[in-house]
């Protein structure tokens, strides 16, 4: 009996032990799994965090991308507008005309009777070059017979006196300068064998080779033509036509 009790101890004591372990591996699984767990979050808060990082750096490059393209956009616009109209109307200013007279090749000149005045012509100047040109004052006139050999009695006219200010009239491309003639301003009898006037844009930089020969009609009558300065518009040429011959 003594012996089977000692069995039954040495027994239980083994069970006892056998338990233990048991629960000690158990309690080395929990233990696992619990670390393991907060190692997942961890590894997850950091992915998440990657990825942001990652939206937010691509959302910069984007947004910096864009804002460069405006600016270069911007700055391209403003150099090709500036260069565009350099090329394409070239120099329009008044100080560019000061210094370059107009030349025969890049000037249209029509004459044609004002509307309402039996005695009265416009002289029409065309700029049909690409800049600004400067013309003299005034055109150079001469009015005689379109069929003579000898053109020293030609008529010129007056024009206006205290003439002084800018080195030249500028004119600008696709304008016109306009001078106004009155070849009778009295309206009285006058000369009966002209028939043509004479015309040269610029009589300061232009050879007489230049000078263009306008028809004027018949029945016309000359006697002390009057001619204005160069204007922007007939009716300021017709005002400037009537100081010519006072100071």
């Amino acid at each position: 009996m003594s012996t089977l009790r000692n069995r039954t101890t040495v027994l239980a004591a083994a069970t006892t032990a056998v338990l233990a372990l048991a629960l000690t591996a158990c309690g080395g699984d929990d233990s696992g799994t619990k670390s393991a767990g907060p190692a997942s979050d961890a590894a997850a808060a950091a992915a998440s965090t990657d990825a942001t990082d990652a939206t937010t750096t691509g959302t910069a490059k984007t947004g910096g991308a864009g804002q460069n393209t405006g600016a270069t956009k911007t700055g391209t616009s403003k150099t090709g507008t500036s260069n565009g109209s350099a090329r394409t109307g070239g120099d329009t200013s008044d100080s560019y005309a000061y210094k370059h007279p107009c030349k025969s090749g890049d000037l249209s000149v029509r004459v044609y009777p004002r509307e309402g005045s039996a005695t009265q012509q416009v002289i029409e100047v065309n700029n049909v070059g690409a800049n600004s040109c400067g013309l003299s004052y005034f055109p150079r006139v001469s009015l005689g017979a379109a069929k003579a050999s000898d053109h020293s009695s030609d008529i010129r006219p007056t024009v206006p006196g205290g003439l002084g200010g800018a080195p030249a009239y500028p004119v600008k491309p696709k304008t016109a300068a306009i001078a106004v003639i009155d070849l009778n301003p009295s309206g009285a009898n006058g000369l009966t064998w002209i028939d043509e006037m004479n015309v040269l844009a610029d009589g300061d930089h232009m050879p007489n080779a230049e000078t263009q020969n306008f028809e004027l009609g018949p029945d016309v009558k000359v006697r002390d033509p009057k001619l204005g300065l160069y204007r922007s518009t007939v009716a300021e040429a017709v005002s400037s036509m009537k100081q010519a011959g006072t100071s």
